[in-house]
């Protein structure tokens, strides 16, 4: 064989090795509910996820099996950290750091230990876990430590922050469920639902999906008019309330 034709046989080889589908698995997701409406007698609710592995005719069955984390981000805000310190006996705030990018909810869901699924470097390259997930600008200055522990802790105590290793179970081998509790007092908007799937602590596939949160009822009329209709909504609550004190005055009127 004369050497054009074999490199003609390796491009040939080369080509069919590039066209030829990879053997690896993939997920697929769906929530049992994409939309959360919230009236005034909302007190909370939990979404369910569930998921499949599913693995072609090629992928060999993984012997140590899957795990699965879930995190789900919420809406992003400003969020301001205050440090307390003892000023001539008082307990004063001193020292503050504002959060511009920490998410109102934040959710991190596995079915074991995260320090099980992946490696440390593994966790905060992938932003695993409320420690690695980043809470401000990725090129501005790293907050301190002590602010974002401060933060976490503060947001975990009111339900939006929650890292639980054994809210994603699996059903066999290859279906999940994982359960995702909705606070009360969640804020309205856009959540991302990310699931990344490992083996062997490697990320072999990844996918997202998206719920929303909004109010229904007399609440949104009342938000969308104060919102769209400024000037309409200021007035309105002022004649209601001249209404209010001038109805007021005469049930209470002494004679």
């Amino acid at each position: 064989m004369t050497r054009s034709s074999r490199i003609l046989a390796g491009l040939i080889a080369l080509n069919v090795i590039c066209i030829a589908p990879a053997a690896a698995e993939r997920l697929v997701t769906s929530l049992s509910a994409h939309q959360v409406m919230i009236s005034s007698n909302f007190t909370g609710t939990e979404l369910v996820l569930f998921g499949s592995v599913e693995r072609d005719a090629a992928t060999v069955p993984r012997r140590g099996g899957y795990d699965i984390v879930v995190t789900v981000i919420g809406p992003r805000e400003g969020m301001v950290t205050r440090l307390k310190s003892r000023f001539f006996g008082i307990w004063t705030n001193t020292e503050s750091y504002t959060f511009d990018r920490a998410p109102a909810y934040l959710a991190v869901l596995s079915n074991r230990p995260l320090d099980a699924i992946a490696s440390a470097d593994t966790q905060r390259r992938l932003e695993i876990g409320l420690q690695n997930f980043p809470l401000s600008e990725a090129k501005g200055p790293q907050p301190p430590e002590a602010f974002k522990e401060a933060l976490i802790r503060l947001r975990k105590q009111r339900g939006f922050y929650r890292e639980e290793n054994s809210a994603v179970t699996f059903l066999t081998p290859n279906l999940f469920r994982a359960s995702i509790a909705i606070p009360a007092e969640s804020e309205l908007g856009n959540y991302e639902v990310d699931v990344k799937l490992f083996a062997d602590g490697t990320n072999i596939a990844r996918t997202s999906s998206a719920l929303e949160i909004v109010k229904v009822g007399i609440e949104q009329f009342v938000a969308s008019a104060a919102r769209d209709h400024a000037l309409l909504y200021g007035l309105a609550v002022v004649l209601m309330a001249m209404s209010t004190g001038w109805l007021a005055s005469i049930v209470f009127r002494r004679d």
